[in-house]
């Protein structure tokens, strides 16, 4: 179990791996924390001939799993050479052992196509089952390419939200702003668009304006703006107002596996999102202020 001043970093030595080691050292640099990198390796499950070749050097699956943790510390120090830094060399399926090793930490985070390599799907089916199934946010990392860009933060219902908090949090430490984001979605029948009420307006208006205010009182120092947006999709809208982030965050209220469960929107938005993006998961916290699950 991870102390909460920790940020845990699952590493399987893939390209998107090594960005997500990258990004969560720079996240870990800046919250001044530390960062706990784990490889779990799969060839237990497969075979228990771990040790190394008689007569060959620095072979065996044992030393390869050990050179491939360090390889993923390296990347974390050449990213932020003073982050202090701890690891663990785990045999087994790695969800289950990322989910134990990030039990109360900060943030859990994944490359995009999942921690497993060949077994990853379009995100990876173990980047999708953590940020369904873990207790703190977790983080699946695509690409970093705007760092100094707003994050954006999609907002559903009234009330606080935890990933309001975490938008803000996040923006804070990196000194960007926050653009906290409504979908009204629209229905359209047959033939020509249909559009809600101009009470529905009102009331999308009046929510987004008071996620904003909210979000200005717990981070008085950021700039913090929202936008309403009208779209068939909640999921595309989102995506489109969050094409120049340097991160979007999600809620999920989520507990299992079954597709949907950590939300439509958020499964639609880790699929689709080309920066990175925080699922915010929060064991026992209230969920009910995120962009539709």
């Amino acid at each position: 179990m991870s102390s909460a001043e920790s940020i845990v970093v699952g590493y399987d030595g893939s390209v998107e791996a090594g960005r997500a080691v990258r990004w969560a050292a720079h996240q870990a640099d800046l919250r001044h924390c530390e960062l706990h990198v784990v490889h779990c390796s799969l060839w237990p499950l497969l075979t228990h001939d771990l040790g190394p070749v008689e007569g060959v050097a620095d072979s065996g699956l044992q030393h390869y799993a050990e050179a491939v943790l360090a390889e993923g510390v390296d990347h974390a120090t050449s990213a932020a050479p003073q982050v202090k830094i701890r690891t663990s060399l785990l045999y087994g399926w790695p969800a289950e052992h990322l989910r134990t090793a990030a039990a109360g930490a900060t943030m859990l985070v994944v490359g995009s196509r999942g921690i497993g390599g060949f077994m990853g799907l379009v995100v990876g089916s173990v980047s999708l089952e953590l940020a369904a199934t873990a207790n703190c946010p977790v983080a699946v990392v695509r690409s970093d390419d705007n760092p100094g860009a707003p994050v954006v933060v999609g907002i559903e219902h009234y009330g606080h939200s935890a990933a309001l908090t975490d938008a803000c949090t996040l923006a804070s430490v990196a000194g960007v702003s926050v653009v906290v984001i409504h979908v009204r979605r629209l229905h359209f029948s047959v033939g020509k668009p249909g559009f809600a009420a101009g009470e529905a307006l009102n009331a999308a208006t009046e929510l987004l304006d008071g996620a904003v205010q909210a979000a200005r009182a717990e981070a008085p120092g950021l700039e913090i703006s929202g936008k309403l947006v009208e779209d068939s999709s909640v999921p595309r809208g989102l995506l489109k107002a969050a094409g120049d982030a340097s991160l979007v965050v999600v809620g999920s209220r989520g507990q299992g596996l079954i597709r949907g469960t950590i939300g439509s929107t958020a499964h639609a938005v880790l699929h689709h999102a080309k920066c990175p993006v925080l699922v915010s998961r929060h064991t026992g916290l209230a969920a009910e202020g995120t962009q539709p699950d």
